[in-house]
Parts: structure tokens; sequence; C-alpha cells
């Protein structure tokens, strides 16, 4: 496996999802609680560094629900609350962290993203969040799309199956960054 080197100035963590109507599904292979405290962990190494951080959460009430052959919303059921689209303060985010509202699964789609991390000169995005295969892939293949070198923390991320969370780290990630776990980058991070 190559070095992981990144310089942490221009280097963007964005953490998805991590907000009251996601963190309290069952995932694996990580649990909900683990993945929001490593994304914790490695936002304050990120800062400590000079690193932006960036927090996604998805506006659960304006996502637009398509027909599909499997939706996480049935038809009849009542409209979330309120808290559901909020972070968990477990999460870590700070004063002076972007912040981003989403509407579909991708971060990039109609936020701003994009020119929030330009302005700031990212040129690596740094991926966490919930969930592997859905939110924060979407995420990815739009930076990777956009240019952006991308490093995958596999162990800040997890989906509903071990299955599914693979098929994002073990495949499609491997393909377009480098996939690392929390304690490989919080050595280069020092």
């Amino acid at each position: 496996m190559a070095l992981l080197e990144f310089d942490p100035k221009t280097t963007a963590l964005v953490l998805i999802d991590l907000q009251h109507g996601i963190v309290g599904r069952t995932l694996a292979p990580h649990s909900a609680s683990d993945v929001v405290s490593r994304a914790a962990t490695l936002a304050a190494a990120m800062r400590a560094k000079g690193g932006t951080v960036v927090y996604v959460r998805v506006d659960i009430a304006e996502v637009l629900h398509l027909p599909a052959d499997f939706s996480m919303r049935g038809p009849n059921d009542p409209p979330p609350p309120p808290i559901a689209s909020e972070l968990v303060p477990e999460s870590g985010f700070e004063p002076g962290d972007v912040f981003i509202t989403k509407r579909q699964w991708g971060a990039f789609y109609d936020t701003g993203l994009d020119q929030q991390l330009r302005r700031r000169g990212i040129k690596t995005v740094m991926m966490g969040g919930i969930a592997t295969n859905i939110g924060v892939e979407s995420t990815a293949r739009a930076a990777f799309d956009r240019g952006y070198a991308l490093i995958f923390v596999e162990d800040v991320m997890s989906t509903m199956s071990v299955e599914a969370h693979e098929g994002s780290t073990k495949g499609i990630f491997r393909m377009m960054g480098r996939v690392r776990t929390l304690d490989d980058v919080l050595q280069v991070l020092g």
C-alpha cells in the first residue's frame, strides 16, 4: 500500500449526514456511535493542522422521493421530526466549520460545496460519514468528477450492511482514491 501523504492546509474533511435521522439506524460494519466519535476525533485533528472541516446534512423533509423499487420511507409515513435533519452534538461540529445542507444523496448538487472548497484552495477531499454506499459514495463520485484527490477513511463511515460497505470501500473507492483507516490518517497529521 502506498504511503499516505496530503497537505492538511489544502485538504477538506467532508463528513456526510451525522444527524439524528441517520445515526439512529443499525449500521455495519461500524456502529453509528463509533463513526460519530471517530469523525469528531478526525475533525479536531484536521482543524489543529489548519485543515478545512465540512459537515453535510441532508434536509430529510425536502428530499425528493421519486418512484423506486425500494424507499427508506413509506408513502404513508409521517413527516420526519425537525430534529431528524440536525447534526448530533457528538459529531464535533464547531463554529468556523463549513456547513452544507443537501437535498439529494450527493453533497455537490446545488449546494455551493464546490465553490466553498475552491475558494479555500482545496485539492484533496477526505471522506467519512453515513451511509458509505449512498451519501458518501455519491459525494465522492462528484468530487472525483471535479478533479479532487480523494482519501476515504474506512472506519469513519458505515452503512446498512457489511457487503454494501465493502462494495464501496474495497471496490469503487480504491479506483477513485486512497482508502485508509483513522489511525493511518492520524499518523500523517501527527
